[in-house]
């Protein structure tokens, strides 16, 4: 088992011209209205604290910890270290993984008030993996955003899949499966949709 232990944050991403920080404080709005926190405002009081995301491999049997800060940056060696926890298992190929990835997963900690580990089922996947695992399911989409690093396939250890779901529809911020016979929830960063 390899531990990889990461600080500080340091990588500026802003998607469709959101920062960082409006993403959150838009989802806090979300989830209060939604009821998953008490109030918006408490969940922007959260934003400014460092918060610790911890990781699980379970097919590789690795993990990772991350100190995350929204109003702090990414720094290149974060992202290469979450790229290659996130590799493809099968192929052992590393891919780029969009560090809004890390933000959304900083969301759901905050909203799910978790301290656990996320269980990484499934990060990037190889065209031939894909293609391997539509050959053994139709749940696995032709284009799937695993192949470009947009996606990831989660439990947790203190939070039920059910409330992952949840979350993740509050967020409004991506796609959000939910395999309740496998106990996962899929997140990405693509279009905002559910099944």
């Amino acid at each position: 088992m390899t531990n990889g232990r990461i600080l500080p944050a340091v990588y500026q991403t802003k998607q469709a011209g959101v920062s960082r920080r409006s993403f959150l404080m838009r989802a806090g709005a979300a989830a209060a209205a939604t009821l998953l926190v008490p109030s918006a405002e408490a969940f922007t009081r959260s934003l400014s604290r460092e918060r610790i995301l911890n990781f699980y491999n379970p097919n590789t049997e690795e993990d990772l910890t991350i100190a995350c800060c929204i109003d702090a940056e990414y720094d290149a060696r974060i992202i290469r270290r979450f790229s290659y926890f996130m590799r493809d298992h099968h192929s052992n190929k590393v891919h780029y993984i969009d560090p809004a990835l890390i933000d959304l997963l900083y969301a759901v900690s905050v909203l799910t008030r978790s301290h656990g580990t996320f269980q990484v089922i499934s990060g990037y996947r190889a065209p031939e993996t894909n293609r391997m695992l539509r050959r053994t399911s139709r749940r696995v989409a032709e284009h799937s955003l695993h192949m470009e690093g947009k996606a990831i396939d989660i439990r947790m250890s203190d939070t039920d899949t059910r409330s992952l779901r949840k979350v993740g529809l509050a967020l409004q911020r991506g796609g959000v499966g939910y395999y309740p016979s496998a106990n996962f929830v899929h997140l990405d960063t693509g279009d905002v949709r559910s099944w």
